[in-house]
């Protein structure tokens, strides 16, 4: 899996976005670029937190959590194949239970 590959740094995350299903509408196939993007996925990788006055804050999400985040929120990468998203913890808008 992908934290094996990528340490984030800070408060920073590592996502995978979920898999959107096919969509057909009135029988029209829907391609990729005219999809919404996924707004969920699941973190698969988690930096140590970030400083404040000199001392580290701990992350309020761990690896596997399922969590929404926003629309337009993180940086696409893609590494060896696979499609993830580097966001700040302060992106991930609730973790799903």
């Amino acid at each position: 899996m992908a934290n094996s590959k990528v340490a984030p740094l800070a408060d920073r995350v590592v996502v995978k976005p979920s898999e959107e299903a096919e969509q057909m509408r009135g029988g029209l196939y829907i391609p990729d670029t005219a999809k919404e993007k996924p707004q969920q996925g699941t973190i698969v990788a988690v930096g140590p937190g970030r400083f404040e006055k000199e001392s580290r804050v701990p992350m309020d999400v761990k690896v596997g959590d399922k969590v929404l985040y926003g629309k337009y929120s993180g940086t696409e990468v893609t590494i060896e194949g696979e499609a993830l998203l580097i966001l700040r913890e302060s992106d991930i808008l609730a973790v799903l239970n």
